[in-house]
């Protein structure tokens, strides 16, 4: 743990091997695909709080991993800030927090990046719901923790999306 940080919720509560949900559920409310699917499951849902933790499994097959860096692979931060946005779209949208037909990300702040994450290491990503307003916007506190360390925490913003966004583009 980082110095005056608690965690969103305690680690040794997890049961990774009873998760509430697999990649197969996840799959019914987040679009990621492929290399951009940044979670293994969710470990943990409070409904009361609006608190969610997903987990990623980190291996050696990671599309990262021969680039980033050669020798020394080493989880790029944007893909931690993404596994984040990808536990605060699931639980947005299992429960239908905003209203829209997709989450997308409307912004980061104060992320601080505190340890490595490397193959091998399971990456927990807590993450609390601070503000909802319907049909515009979510904003949740999220923190990253591999064993009881906490390896990267901030702010995320998630706004609606259309689910033809993607196609407008040209």
């Amino acid at each position: 743990m980082v110095s005056g940080k608690e965690f969103i919720v305690d680690p040794a509560i997890l049961d990774f091997e009873n998760p509430v949900a697999d990649l197969e559920e996840i799959r019914k409310y987040n679009p990621q695909r492929f290399e951009m699917e940044q979670l293994t499951g969710i470990a943990y849902i409070d409904t009361e709080n609006v608190i969610c933790v997903g987990y990623k499994d980190v291996t050696e097959d990671e599309v990262w991993v021969r680039g980033h860096m050669p020798g020394v692979p080493l989880m790029p931060g944007v893909f931690m800030c993404e596994a984040a946005a990808q536990v605060c779209s699931f639980v947005t949208q299992k429960y239908d927090l905003l209203g829209a037909e997709m989450v997308g990300l409307g912004g980061i702040e104060e992320v601080r990046f505190r340890g490595p994450v490397v193959p091998g290491d399971r990456l927990i990503i807590a993450c609390k719901m601070t503000k909802v307003r319907r049909g515009r916007i979510i904003v949740c506190r999220f923190q990253g923790i591999v064993g009881n360390t906490i390896v990267v925490d901030g702010g995320i913003k998630g706004i609606p999306l259309p689910l033809d966004a993607g196609t407008r583009i040209k």
